[in-house]
């Protein structure tokens, strides 16, 4: 059985996204929504070369600090160069065996869920928290499924419980929403637009927070 990190909290992930945000220092926005209370940070770049991702990654973390793990979507390469504190993987990404094999026992793996093949393959040892979506429709990413709405989110949940793992959702999710994806089921949220093109990142940080906090206290859930 491998050393687990402590377990993911995954109330606010913030996803530092290099297309979506072109032009805004990444690193300038994560110690901003870091002091707003996120509790995960992920930087995705589909478009950058290695060397300007590993860069911008270490920058990232540096200012973001020890309090807020940082991750990297996809790119196992630039999460080790960069020294950041796992990876999350999609579908069509290294396989969760392989990535653990290379980062060893107690970085952070997550796993995108878009259906039930995803979950059938969901392995509790070797990953330690799943992302549901899109849930809702989103511009941040060309999504070719129509989005899951509450009701899909809810369904996936369910069938993800016995992993035991945290799982959050991911796309469309604004202040509105936010409630109710955690009413049905989420662990917490991950966010692009909503928060990085805020005019002040750390107060939509801290609005999120309290909206996210307080639904998770509804349902009894631990914060």
């Amino acid at each position: 059985m491998r050393d687990r990190p402590v377990p993911v909290d995954f109330r606010l992930n913030g996803i530092l996204d290099g297309d979506r945000l072109a032009g805004r220092d990444l690193a300038a926005l994560a110690a901003a929504s870091v002091a707003g209370g996120v509790t995960l940070l992920q930087y995705r770049d589909k478009q950058a070369g290695t060397r300007a991702m590993v860069a911008r990654a270490r920058a990232i973390r540096a200012a973001a600090g020890d309090a807020v793990p940082l991750l990297v979507n996809d790119r196992v390469d630039v999460a080790l160069a960069a020294g950041a504190a796992g990876v999350h993987l999609g579908r069509e990404d290294m396989a969760p065996a392989d990535a653990r094999r290379l980062l060893g026992p107690r970085a952070i793996i997550g796993v995108t869920i878009k259906d039930e093949s995803d979950l059938a393959a969901l392995d509790p040892a070797l990953v330690d928290y799943g992302c549901i979506g899109g849930v809702f429709v989103t511009g941040s990413k060309d999504n070719p499924d129509p989005p899951l709405g509450l009701a899909g989110l809810a369904r996936l949940r369910q069938a993800a419980s016995a992993s035991g793992l945290p799982v959050g959702a991911i796309a469309g999710i604004d202040l509105e929403t936010a409630a109710p994806c955690i009413a049905a089921g989420a662990d917490g949220v991950a966010l692009i637009a909503a928060l990085y093109l805020a005019p002040d990142v750390a107060a939509e940080a801290r609005a999120f927070r309290a909206r996210i906090d307080a639904a998770l206290a509804a349902r009894g859930a631990r914060t």
